[in-house]
C-alpha cells in the first residue's frame, strides 16, 4: 500500500501579505489619480499662478519671492495628499459599513494593517510633489536660486514628511467621526498649511519671536524648511539636520497617538 503524499499548505509571509494589500490600493489609486491630483494638487498649483506668476509680473511682489514659494508649494502638496490619502479612507472605513473588517480578516496584526494605510499615505504624498514641482517650476519661469543638485535630501524629505503627515493622517482619521470632516480641515489643516511657514521663510519670523517659536509645534515647517535646504540652499533656511529630526520625532509621536486610536475603533 502506498502512502498518500501530505500536502504542505504554506502560510503566506507578512511581506506578501502588505504586498498585496499595497497592491490593491495602488490599483484603486491609478483609477482615481486624475481626481487625486486635482484634490490634492490644484490649490497649491493656483497659489503658484497668482503669487509666483501674476503677482511678479505686475510688481507687487518681487521675483526672488519664487525661490522661498516653490519649496513650500511642495511642502503643501505633499502635507494634503499623505493627510487625506490616509484620513479620508480611514474615516470611510470605521463608518457604519466598517469596510475596515475586510481588512483585518488578514492574517496580520493590527499594527502592519495600519502600517499599510501609512505607507499609502507616503506613497501618494510624494506622488503630489513630484508632480507639482516641474509645473510650478514651468508656471514661474527661472528661479536663481534653485539647484537640482541634491535630489536625494528632497526625496528622503520627501519620504520622511510624507511619513509624518500620514502619521498624522492615522490619529485623525481615528480619532474624527464621519460628520465632523469638514470641521478638520477648517480648524486643523487650514491653520496648519497659513502658519507652516510654506509661503513664507522660517527665517523671516525674526522680527516677531514669539511667532516664529509657536510654530515650531506644526510639522509643515519643517518640511517646507527641509525643501528649502535642498532646494535653495543658497538662502536661509532651518538646519536640514534639525529638520530630519524634528520629522523623525513627529512620525513617532503621531504613530503611538494613530496606532492607538487604530487599535481602540478596530476592537469597538
Amino acid at each position: 500500500m502506498t502512502a498518500e503524499p501530505s500536502t504542505l499548505v504554506q502560510r503566506p509571509t507578512t511581506a506578501r501579505i502588505v504586498g498585496a494589500l499595497l497592491l490593491r490600493d495602488l490599483v484603486v489609486m491609478r483609477r482615481e489619480l486624475p481626481y487625486f491630483l486635482i484634490r490634492t494638487t490644484l490649490q497649491p498649483l493656483l497659489f503658484v499662478v497668482v503669487f509666483g506668476y501674476l503677482l511678479p509680473r505686475m510688481g507687487f511682489v518681487r521675483a526672488a519671492y519664487g525661490a522661498a514659494l516653490l519649496p513650500g508649494i511642495l511642502a503643501v502638496s505633499l502635507a494634503l495628499s499623505s493627510v487625506q490619502a490616509v484620513a479620508l479612507p480611514m474615516v470611510q472605513d470605521f463608518g457604519w459599513t466598517r469596510e475596515i473588517e475586510d481588512r483585518l480578516l488578514a492574517p496580520v496584526s493590527m499594527r502592519v494593517v495600519a502600517a499599510e494605510k501609512v505607507a499609502m499615505g507616503v506613497i501618494q504624498g510624494v506622488i503630489a510633489a513630484l508632480f507639482v514641482l516641474p509645473i510650478a517650476r514651468l508656471i514661474m519661469g527661472p528661479i536663481e536660486a534653485l539647484t537640482g543638485a541634491h535630489l536625494g535630501v528632497v526625496i528622503l524629505v520627501a519620504i520622511l514628511g510624507g511619513t509624518a503627515f500620514s502619521m498624522l493622517g492615522l490619529f485623525m482619521g481615528t480619532a474624527i467621526n464621519p460628520q465632523q470632516i469638514g470641521l478638520m480641515f477648517s480648524v486643523v489643516v487650514a491653520p496648519m498649511i497659513f502658519f507652516g511657514c510654506a509661503y513664507y521663510p522660517w527665517q523671516g519670523l525674526s522680527a516677531l519671536p514669539v511667532m516664529k517659536y509657536a510654530v515650531l509645534v506644526n510639522p509643515l515647517v519643517y518640511v517646507a524648511e527641509g525643501m528649502r535646504a535642498a532646494l535653495t540652499p543658497a538662502l536661509p533656511h532651518m538646519s536640514l539636520v534639525t529638520v530630519l529630526a524634528a520629522l523623525v520625532a513627529i512620525a513617532g509621536v503621531f504613530w503611538a497617538l494613530g496606532l492607538r486610536g487604530f487599535e481602540r475603533r478596530a476592537m469597538g
